[in-house]
């Protein structure tokens, strides 16, 4: 018998496992510095922002008024340039894109939330969820707007404009119009801040229930400590910095 037919058979069950490779996070901020000009002279909005939001995480800002919140959002989602610092998505650098690059990230990867509605008025909520996919060349445009706003309890209001829907359902189409592209990335600021407390607490739920069933990792920021504490970690900004 030769030396290879001899020699005893591996057992793979005791062989060690091997050593998974850590997974860098979605969202990776460093040092980041936002100053604006004024008549006064530059303004210091953040002032060294470290942070790190992993994918699939949700996580809560929040902060007194003037503290940077929403100027941090801002520029998480290319529509403020920062100073300095460094902004990593999904591994790539965001600081330092032009304008064409950062309107595609926000295209393919993230979705936006805003107090205000920003709805087309014009436009029916279907037309309204469809728009940005059109934009983005979907030819499933139409019906993955249907199946979102379906997502959000509005299936029976395709055709209505804004004048016609409640704050309420104004904010679902806002949300179906985030969540249809499937984003990797959900920013929401003070989504609830034109709702009364009932309706804000509705369409939050809405809101949790999709981010948890897509997978989709989520920055809410607002002065609502009790909806903050709904997100898996809250993160406390003052005077421009992590706190």
């Amino acid at each position: 018998m030769d030396a290879i037919s001899s020699s005893p058979a591996v057992d793979r069950s005791l062989a060690p496992a091997a050593t998974p490779l850590l997974q860098a996070p979605l969202l990776q901020i460093r040092d980041l510095h936002l100053t604006v000009p004024s008549a006064a002279g530059p303004v210091n909005i953040l002032r060294g922002i470290d942070l790190e939001v992993g994918a699939g995480e949700a996580v809560g800002i929040v902060g007194p008024s003037g503290s940077g919140k929403t100027s941090l959002l801002m520029v998480l989602a290319g529509l403020e340039a920062a100073s300095s610092g460094s902004v990593r998505f999904g591994g790539q650098e965001m600081v330092g894109l032009d304008e064409d690059a950062l309107a595609r990230i926000r295209r393919d990867s993230i979705g936006i939330v805003f107090q205000a509605f920003f709805l087309i008025p014009t436009m029916t909520a279907l037309e309204n969820v469809s728009i940005p996919l059109e934009l983005a060349g979907d030819r499933d445009a139409e019906a993955k707007a249907r199946a979102a706003l379906g997502d959000v309890g509005l299936g029976h209001r395709l055709t209505h404009l804004p004048s016609q829907l409640s704050g309420g359902e104004q904010q679902r189409v806002a949300l179906a119009r985030a969540f249809a592209p499937g984003p990797r990335l959900l920013l929401a600021d003070e989504p609830t801040g034109n709702l009364d407390h009932a309706t804000g607490e509705a369409v939050m739920a809405v809101l949790f229930e999709l981010r948890a069933r897509l997978g989709t990792t989520l920055l809410l920021i607002t002065h609502d400590t009790d909806l903050a504490a709904r997100c898996g970690r809250i993160v406390h900004i003052g005077d421009g910095r992590v706190v």
